[in-house]
């Protein structure tokens, strides 16, 4: 994609880039530059999942697991005891 003179090229340039080896390397124990596309145009941050969500569906969970408990052990008491 073509850029136009407005917009800068999202990469930067390796002439004004420090750290950089001749032919666009990077030494060892050096970060490389990122392209400039990467965090442009991010409005805001996201808001994590809420945690309470996590608590629900655990409860969920544990209520289904002892309500099937609880329905064995009444068959197995009731098989067992007739």
């Amino acid at each position: 994609m073509p850029h136009d003179e407005t917009t800068p090229p999202p990469d930067p340039d390796p002439d004004r880039t420090p750290g950089l080896e001749p032919g666009g390397g990077v030494p060892a124990g050096e970060t490389p530059p990122e392209s400039g596309e990467a965090t442009r145009g991010v409005a805001h941050t996201e808001k994590a999942t809420a945690r309470p969500a996590k608590w629900v569906w655990w409860a969920v969970i544990l209520l289904v697991v002892l309500l099937m408990a609880g329905f064995f052990v009444t068959r197995a008491l009731d098989l067992l005891l007739w």
